[in-house]
């Protein structure tokens, strides 16, 4: 499990370190634009139901912390699906990665245009 540290919150925010490297990618190439946007999911299985919003600014401290020293093969068709809504009136909304049978395993490290893999 990784976690997300945004402002001065002291409680970070909970997310399999997975999906925390592909919002790594996505918010970094938001906020080195120097753009502002919002992040919200959907509370999982275990917590209050409901969900959360957060309001990204380059001006606000962002730590990401993964449990994994590894970093993972990143899905160029998640990180082009969260990028798409990163550049909405919505923001980034945090879905979960779509693994068709015949793309296991085949992954393309060539980043869509404008991401950069970290």
């Amino acid at each position: 499990m990784g976690y997300l540290f945004y402002g001065d919150a002291t409680e970070p925010i909970t997310i399999d370190d997975r999906t925390l490297a592909h919002l790594k990618v996505v918010i970094a190439t938001k906020l080195r634009r120097n753009e502002s946007f919002t992040l919200s999911w959907r509370h999982p299985e275990g917590e209050a139901s409901g969900r959360s919003t957060l309001w990204l600014h380059p001006s606000i401290p962002l730590r990401f912390v993964f449990d994994e020293p590894v970093a993972p093969t990143l899905s160029q068709k998640w990180l082009a699906e969260l990028s798409t809504s990163a550049n909405t009136s919505g923001g980034i909304l945090l879905t979960e990665e779509h693994i068709e049978p015949s793309e296991e395993g085949q992954e393309d490290d060539t980043p869509p245009d404008g991401i950069r893999a970290a």
